[in-house]
């Protein structure tokens, strides 16, 4: 059976031409108007096709999800330099962190730089800080350590930002980084790796029905959580014991990634 989130709907599908996320966050939806089940943020490419009410059927890059955009967060898309490593930046209107900051970027935001000036990367958006920055072939090589930058984000359904991020987008952002081939959902993630039993091991990955963590050491667990609605650090066993007993099941897979 075709799956609707990867698989462009025929309804909507054709004539499709590049284009690139141009708003800090912008939702993925269902159906124009209807709800978010990813988001997407700046710089991100993606396929636009159908324009419907003012949006835009759209494919994604990075994973493929299909999904709707309004279509004002689109524009052409440009060959992007550098890319933000921290977990948030902000766009500064001069070359000055006390000029005013005309918005704010989640980690993994692509930019195109144009220039240096001092400490700042000149952007089309704006001024950002360099220390924020990385040529954008960089890849990070733990995944841990990239969930780790966005410990405190609020949890979000289907958030997929450092202003809000949910148990599968947390999971996605810390694997891409590395350059690691991720879906969306954590029901899709479930085929990454091998099967794996016994001793947790650092970036293993494990799942429950609708929900997903990343194991940081032996005993220790990150993941967004509805529990805590953030993005926290749990122990692996009294996570285990929670889910299962607020009626959510056991560990449904443990999964290791493969180098």
């Amino acid at each position: 059976m075709n799956d609707r989130r990867i698989t462009p709907d025929p309804a909507f599908w054709g004539n499709g031409e590049p284009a690139k996320v141009v708003v800090p966050v912008a939702d993925l939806c269902r159906a124009p108007d209807g709800p978010r089940d990813r988001q997407l943020i700046f710089g991100d490419p993606v396929m636009a096709c159908a324009d419907v009410a003012g949006w835009r059927y759209v494919q994604s890059d990075k994973d493929q999800y299909c999904g709707f955009v309004m279509s004002g967060n689109l524009g052409t898309p440009t060959t992007c330099t550098h890319k933000v490593i921290a977990s948030a930046t902000h766009v500064y209107k001069r070359s000055d962190f006390k000029s005013p900051d005309l918005h704010s970027l989640s980690f993994g935001s692509q930019l195109c730089v144009t220039s240096q000036i001092g400490s700042f990367a000149q952007t089309t958006m704006g001024n950002v800080p360099l220390v924020h920055l990385a040529e954008v072939s960089t890849r990070k090589t733990d995944p841990s350590d990239v969930a780790a930058l966005f410990l405190g984000t609020p949890y979000l359904w289907g958030g997929n930002s450092r202003w809000g991020i949910d148990c599968s987008g947390l999971v996605q952002t810390a694997l891409l980084a590395c350059d690691i081939s991720c879906p969306g959902d954590s029901d899709q993630q479930q085929s990454l790796g091998q099967s794996a039993n016994g001793t947790y091991k650092r970036n293993d990955l494990l799942f429950w029905k609708g929900h997903v963590a990343l194991v940081v050491d032996a005993d220790t667990l990150i993941h967004a959580n509805a529990h805590s609605m953030s993005v926290t650090y749990e122990p692996i066993l009294a996570a285990i014991k929670r889910i299962h007993d607020q009626g959510d099941g056991p560990v449904t897979a443990h999964r290791r990634l493969v180098d």
